[in-house]
This record gives structure tokens, sequence and C-alpha cells, in this order.
């Protein structure tokens, strides 16, 4: 576990957040023969369900947290059962280290046997009685562990958090600890000394580099590499880090040209879902933020996705395209709270927070039916979150225009460029990026008003 490298993307993934993931953990194993497994910090959008779906891949696991786990300091030692002779134990520890934990039959932990116990014990045992004091090693031995244990030793469960129990550990006189699982069976034993310096889950972040977005507890991880394409965050690390910020359309661009750069070529699937994260972002290089790179690099990922071996065989770049954008487009059949918050980006700018959701629709039209639930769950959001004021951008995919709604308006909005609805909305005419069209926009504002 200590080797292993968790690739992830932003909160609320987007597909080309978890297909850069995808890629990039392929690319380490590949090329670096690392253990790189690919992580998302959150539930993916229907989009990405279908890319990966359509390419017969498994999504990538669920990592909400990166603040180590019991699991991580967890040794599983040899045991020995409550009603067996006392030399059993006494074996064990010799070849622990002087621990032996006393398990029961169904698995639940009895107590632990160690130095300190069994000197508590002979204490206990032997004290001023001379006739108990003349008793030998052996027949000590013949004595049954449940006499000698440890019962009150806590218990861990391997897959909570180390710091959440850091006080408890401290006021405790015990060395050992017992790990269980989720059932409260044995796992393994830890030492204080370890749960006070646990090793920390190694990170790469793909397609963000603001902490803000990125998966819990960061700062408790190792963090080894960032590749994005977005504006650059604030934040620090304790060393120095390999860190990738380029103007591209997608990071599953930044990704393909590293496949290249090792003299490699992705296997169908990764080529696909690299692809899929490509279209998604630049709008099938439609959006002002596709470069000549993009270009480029969707006609080299399609040579791969798209050969006689692949789920795709038969595809061309139009066609999955247009199926991909599709696939994410529409209100209808997403709960309204689902499209605030699933491709959702927050930001703090000149004292303010505030977030950004984006949603595609075929026809912008599709916004009037849905118009009050949106505005409901937009303000709703914004509330639970603790934002200043919070926008959704449903943009038509098909024609490249958005419509704004935004909750709790700063006063300097009234001068965006976006003329106002008679519903309250905004339209943004050839407006499709968040990143480099909207938010620029919104930056200005808030920067005018202090």
């Amino acid at each position: 576990m200590k080797d292993l490298v968790y690739v992830i993307g932003h909160v609320n993934p987007d597909t080309d957040s978890v297909a850069s993931a995808i890629g990039y953990a392929w690319l380490l194993r590949e090329r670096d023969g690392q253990n790189a497994v690919a992580a998302r910090a959150g539930s993916i959008n229907p989009q990405t369900v279908w890319a990966l779906d359509r390419l017969s891949m498994e999504t990538p696991v669920m990592l909400t947290d990166v603040s180590p786990r019991f699991e991580s300091v967890t040794r599983r030692m040899d045991t020995t059962t409550p009603d067996t002779f006392l030399r059993e134990a006494w074996d064990i520890a010799t070849r622990t280290g002087g621990v032996a934990p006393i398990i029961r039959e169904d698995g639940i932990p009895y107590g632990l046997i160690t130095g300190l116990t069994l000197f508590s014990f002979l204490t206990e045992l032997i004290g001023p009685h001379q006739q108990r004091q003349e008793m030998k090693i052996a027949e000590i031995l013949e004595l049954s562990c449940h006499e000698v244990a440890d019962t009150g030793v806590p218990k861990f469960k391997e897959g909570s958090r180390i710091r959440d129990a850091i006080r408890k550990v401290l006021h405790e006189e015990r060395n050992y600890f017992f790990v269980v699982n989720e059932k409260g069976h044995y796992t393994g034993i830890c030492r204080q000394r370890d749960i006070l310096n646990p090793p920390r889950v190694q990170v790469v972040l793909v397609d963000h580099n603001e902490f803000e977005q990125a998966v819990g507890a960061l700062e408790e991880a190792e963090l080894l590499e960032v590749i994005d394409h977005h504006r650059l965050g604030n934040q620090d690390t304790r060393q120095p880090i390999r860190f990738t910020i380029d103007v591209v359309g997608s990071t599953s661009t930044l990704i393909s040209e590293r496949i290249i750069d090792a003299g490699l070529s992705a296997p169908p699937e990764i080529a696909g879902v690299l692809l899929a994260g490509l279209l998604s972002d630049t709008l099938m290089l439609t959006s002002p933020t596709t470069t000549d790179r993009d270009n480029h690099a969707a006609e080299r990922l399609g040579r791969w996705a798209f050969s006689w071996d692949s789920p795709l065989q038969g595809e061309t770049l139009e066609s999955f395209g247009e199926s991909l954008l599709e696939s994410g487009a529409g209100l209808s059949t997403r709960d309204p709270q689902e499209i605030v918050n699933t491709d959702l980006k927050t930001y703090e700018e000149e004292n303010m927070e505030f977030g950004i959701s984006q949603a595609e629709v075929t026809d912008l039209m599709q916004v009037n039916k849905h118009l009050p639930a949106l505005k409901e769950a937009l303000e709703a959001m914004r509330i639970s979150r603790g934002l200043d004021f919070s926008m959704l951008m449903v943009t038509d995919v098909v024609r490249g225009s958005s419509r704004l709604i935004i909750s709790n308006s700063p006063p300097t909005f009234g001068d965006m460029p976006y003329p106002e609805q008679p519903d309250g909305t905004r339209l943004a005419e050839g407006v499709v990026s968040r990143k480099k069209q909207l938010l620029p926009v919104v930056l200005s504002l808030l920067e005018g008003a202090v």
C-alpha cells in the first residue's frame, strides 16, 4: 500500500477529469512500472457513465478523502485463542516483538498479551505469597491465555481515519491496538508510534490544481504531481513536485502527448476514454479553448481508438463525439439538485466565495420548463455550501450559446455583458467555456467592486 499512487481529478468530476485519471494511471503503470490506480473524488455524470459503458470500462474507485486510514499501519500478526495455554502466546510473542493477539473462535478480538500485561499478571499472581513465589515458569505457562490477556485494548476500524482517533490514542498508556473490519473481526495490530506517523497516501492531481476543488484532506497526503489546463490556484507543498499547467482544451490532450513522448500507443479503450474527455471539454473541438494541439491529439487518439479490435470500431470523430455530447445533454431526466451540483466548480476571489455549475442541452428552450426548480436548487446549493453567490451555466452544445441563472447576484453583475431576459436569466451568445469565457468576465466584475 505504501507504493500505491492514486491519480485523481477534481470533485464533481467531468468526463475529462475521469478520462485523464484513467489515462495517466495507465501510463504510470506502463512506462514507469508504478502501482498507479485511477480514482474519482465524486459521483460521475451521465456523459461519463455513457463513455465508460460504451468502452466496457470500470468506473474508477471512489476516493473522497486521502487522510491516512488505520489499514495503512496494520500488521496482521499471528494469533491464538483465549483457552489455549500461555506457552503458545509466549511463543507468538517471541516472534512478533513482544505481543500476542488473543482472538475468539468467531474472529472477535478478546485481548492482548504483551510484556507489560504478563508482568502485571505475575505481580498480581505471586505478590507477597511465598508459596506462589516458588512456582516454576513451566507451571505459569500452563495457565490459560484468558487469565493473562488485557481485555480493555481499544479497537479501531481499518477504514477509519487515523486523525479522528489521535486524541484517544494519546490518552492511552498502551502501545498496541486492535484493528478490525466492519464486522468487528480481527484484521491486525497497530503500534502507537506508527499511528502517530502514518505513511501518507501518494496522490497525482489531474484536471485541477486548486485545493478547493481537490479530494478531501489533501494536505495530509503526499502530492507527487499536478497536470492541468486551468488557471493557477494558490497552494504550497512540502517538497518540490512535478507541476504542469498548459494552454490546451483538455487535460486528456496533455496525457495523450505524454504517451507519445514515451514512445507508446494507448490501447483502444484507453485511447477511447481520453478521446471522450477531449471531445467533451472542447465540445467536439468547437470550444474557444481548442488549440491545434487538441486537434492533433484527437486525430491521434481516434486512430488508436477506432482500430479493428476496439469497442469503437467503425466510429468516427464526428459520430462518436455527437453521441457523447448527446448522452450528457438534457434537463428532463435529471433532478435539479443533481444538475446544479454535478459539474460544479467553486472559486474564491476578492474575499468572495462562489460556484459556477454547468449543464449541457441541445436546445436552450429546455430551460423555460425547468427554470423555477433550477432556481430553487441553485439557491439551496448556495446556502448549503456557504457561497456568496452561485451560477448555473446552461450550454447549448449544438448552437454554441448559454443561458445563465444566478442566485444572489452581486450588484456589479448589472454590468454583465450578457443581456438580461424577462425571466431573469442572462443570454450569453457564443459563450460555451466556463474557464475561458465566463470566469474571466465574472472575475473582472468582482475586481471592479473593490
